[in-house]
């Protein structure tokens, strides 16, 4: 079968999602904006729209929280954002943002992988960084938030001069802060309590990566070398769902994405993501989400 590749899923460029996110209003931003962007979340979270519904991105991402805290999505795994510690999140990954305190600070920074192609870096983002990899855990804890802060804060200085001369010089202090976290990453196995929730963790994993391949629990049961009954057990101890529901909070997320992100028809739509009649879709989709798939595409935060 085929691997999904990101360039045939939809994705939000940066000046697409600020109308995604953002209630009425639009950031200040360098002629960088498109490529690379840094700035304080305190600067802009009270314009957020907050659930923000899940959606794709076009570019690496990551929040570093100095204060307060934020809770924010990589697929179906949700994860709260404590202060020193660093949320990443490459390209191509379903994303939400469900909470942000009131006392929250901190910096957002996102970039294209692109910026790195340059004679004196040699770096593959997605393979020499953890955090960045799709079955990588990306939440880092910063041991040592003065460092990160710092180079942070020369970021942004780099990115308010908006001078092209200069640009070259942002991608190596970028380089330098993943390298800082990559330092303190630690490896996905570490952050999983027991078997049953790793073996979760990677079946939704795989869910997100094949959502459009396979069909059922069976063939994932397959693909991750375990029996269904297995899996169902790891999957109920861990999250208190059965591997089936957990496939169709996937079908679901996707769906959400397919209707904002896409002008496809909810026909097709309901073909790509399980093959379902439009009909039995439309059922499907509103006794998940109390909407039905229309309601939601004209639904706004």
């Amino acid at each position: 079968m085929e691997k999904r590749s990101i360039s045939k899923i939809p994705l939000l460029n940066p000046s697409q999602f600020d109308d995604y996110i953002f209630a009425n209003w639009k950031p200040r931003v360098s002629g960088f904006y498109d490529k690379f962007h840094v700035e304080r979340i305190e600067n802009y979270k009270q314009h957020l729209r907050i659930p923000l519904q899940p959606h794709r991105r076009s570019v690496y991402f990551l929040i570093f929280i100095t204060k307060g805290m934020a809770t924010r999505s990589k697929g179906l795994t949700h994860y709260d954002v404590w202060p020193n510690h660093v949320f990443c999140l490459p390209a191509g990954e379903i994303t939400a943002l469900e909470r942000v305190d009131d006392n929250t600070e901190g910096f957002y920074c996102h970039f294209l992988p692109e910026i790195f192609n340059q004679s004196f870096i040699r770096t593959d983002i997605a393979k020499d960084f953890p955090f960045f990899q799709f079955t990588g855990e990306p939440i880092v804890k910063v041991a040592e938030p003065e460092r990160v802060i710092k180079l942070l804060e020369i970021l942004e200085r780099e990115y308010k001069r908006n001078d092209n001369d200069r640009f070259d010089l942002i991608p190596m202090y970028l380089l330098t802060l993943l390298s800082e976290l990559k330092h303190w990453a630690q490896p996905a196995q570490q952050h999983t309590k027991n078997a049953a929730a790793f073996i979760t963790q990677r079946y939704k994993n795989a869910l997100t990566e094949f959502i459009y391949e396979k069909k059922s629990v069976q063939e994932f049961s397959e693909y991750l070398s375990i029996s269904p009954n297995h899996l169902h057990k790891c999957v109920k101890a861990t999250v208190g769902k059965s591997a089936h529901e957990l496939l169709e909070d996937m079908r679901i997320l996707e769906a959400k994405v397919l209707l904002k992100q896409t002008s496809m028809s909810v026909a097709e739509i309901a073909f790509k993501i399980g093959r379902f009649d439009p009909s039995d879709f439309s059922r499907f989709f509103k006794a998940k989400t109390s909407m039905t798939p229309r309601q939601y595409r004209q639904f706004e935060n």
